[in-house]
């Protein structure tokens, strides 16, 4: 069984050589990718320089800019794809997804899930050094989420996330349109609307302590307004059509 973790970046210096270190420490034998916006403080040359010594299991590829969250994912899923992996990973280059629980989201896959999400809001599930405001709009993000489309994840938003590569082939990448929170949603309830089994793992998210935040009001706006737009788009029934991948 291939897995990857996927792995964007933008300014992660001070973070990108110890995640590395850390996932490719497993037993399991995990692959990285990271997909780096052309962070000016140097990202990618790092990764470079561990690339050396970690072939056939780092990887790397650049853009030109700060591209956003989403495209990046959907950069690295193609990637992913491409070469045939079998389990494509989604993890913050910052430590807030802790990578011990990569074999945990990789176990519930084995166990029958087609996409295991590392939730927050389950039960064992928790946040660590979050100031109050980022808990109202994630806490009340998930709730308005559930309550407009219906979805059955009690953390729609999250981002530590192990899709099978059957999922991913079956959607139709290049309509997926959103990049920050609501690109979070869009995945999950684009699987769920596909028939395909979602699982909740509780973890512990850890809010960074090294780096700069990338959340904005822009990314929150985008999330209340994406919402109702994918569910106004699946009662109109546009949206199966927008996102499964034509036979």
């Amino acid at each position: 069984m291939k897995k990857i973790v996927l792995i964007p970046t933008y300014n992660e210096k001070e973070n990108i050589a110890s995640i590395i270190d850390a996932v490719l420490s497993f037993e399991a034998g995990y692959h990285i990718l990271v997909i780096d916006d052309g962070s000016p403080d140097g990202t990618a040359n790092i990764v470079r320089g561990l690339m050396e010594s970690n072939q056939n299991r780092l990887f790397l590829e650049c853009r030109a800019g700060k591209l956003g969250l989403g495209t990046a994912y959907i950069h690295g899923f193609k990637w992913a794809l491409a070469n045939n992996y079998d389990y494509i990973i989604e993890m913050d280059a910052d430590f807030s997804h802790d990578p011990k629980d990569l074999d945990r989201l990789c176990k519930a896959c084995d166990d029958g899930a087609d996409v295991a999400v590392g939730s927050r809001y389950v039960k064992g599930g928790s946040t660590e050094n979050w100031p109050l405001d980022r808990k109202i709009y994630s806490q009340g993000g998930s709730a308005y989420t559930r309550i407009i489309t219906g979805i059955p994840v009690k953390d729609p938003t999250a981002g530590f996330v192990c899709y099978k590569s059957k999922v991913l082939a079956s959607l139709n990448l290049n309509n997926i349109k959103f990049i920050g929170y609501a690109f979070q949603i869009e995945m999950k309830f684009a699987a769920w609307r596909l028939g395909f089994k979602i699982k909740e793992v509780p973890i512990k998210f850890v809010d960074r302590k090294i780096g700069v935040s990338k959340m904005t009001k822009g990314i929150i706006k985008e999330a209340i307004l994406g919402v109702l737009n994918m569910q106004s788009l699946y009662i109109t029934g546009k949206f199966i059509k927008l996102i499964k991948t034509p036979k």
